[in-house]
């Protein structure tokens, strides 16, 4: 379950990835030129300089749920739920696993944190782009192109207007469906000290190192 976990953050984290528009997409459209324009905002006020955290609540064609709150500034990184707590300084990432009372020590930037997570990579230039209302929410939506080559076929992303702040998204891996629920949203005002790791609190379990 604890890789499950992260590749649910995989996915969010990668959603919001900025992209340069390619000079012959036959769809560079007035409205897709908005839709990157809102998808660059959003990106910025989840994963600027200044910080963000969110609540997020997961549901993976309802036989997979799962929530908890993450915390993001520049490189640095940290979430916590039911299992897991994880502090990433953006040098070393610790992985505190509850149930086992163990520490894993990775590099900040290493795949092998888990197994899954260089499967979920992927450019946004691979996308077509829309945006439209609903309800009083935007929707974008982003479908992939039929040459691109990654796992996430469409993406759903609803942002509150004015602020671009998420709200939902849905995202189509292969045949299936994953939807992630947003609350809390806050940009800025995140203190470094967040993403330090309390090696006191942990003392008493055992540590891993895998870097």
């Amino acid at each position: 379950m604890e890789s499950k976990l992260i590749v649910l953050m995989t996915l969010l984290c990668t959603l919001f990835l900025p992209a340069r528009a390619t000079e012959d997409d036959k769809t560079d459209t007035p409205n897709a030129r908005q839709a990157r324009r809102i998808m660059e905002t959003a990106y910025e006020r989840v994963f600027g300089e200044q910080g963000s955290t969110l609540r997020y609540d997961v549901n993976i064609v309802g036989i997979y749920k799962t929530h908890g709150t993450i915390w993001m500034k520049g490189k640095k990184q940290r979430f916590v739920d039911e299992r897991v707590d994880a502090f990433n300084d953006g040098t070393t990432a610790y992985m505190c696993y509850r149930k086992k009372k163990t520490v894993e020590i990775h590099a900040a930037n290493s795949d092998k944190k888990d197994k899954h997570s260089g499967k979920f990579k992927f450019s946004l230039d691979d996308f077509n782009y829309q945006v439209a209302l609903d309800k009083d929410l935007l929707l974008l939506t982003m479908k992939q192109k039929k040459k691109a080559k990654g796992t996430i076929k469409e993406v759903k992303a609803w942002v509150k207007p004015g602020t671009y702040a998420p709200v939902k998204l849905r995202i189509k891996v292969a045949f299936f469906w994953t939807t992630i629920r947003i609350s809390d949203f806050k940009s800025g005002g995140i203190s470094d000290e967040l993403f330090v790791f309390p090696a006191e609190r942990y003392k008493d379990w055992k540590m891993v190192d895998k870097r």
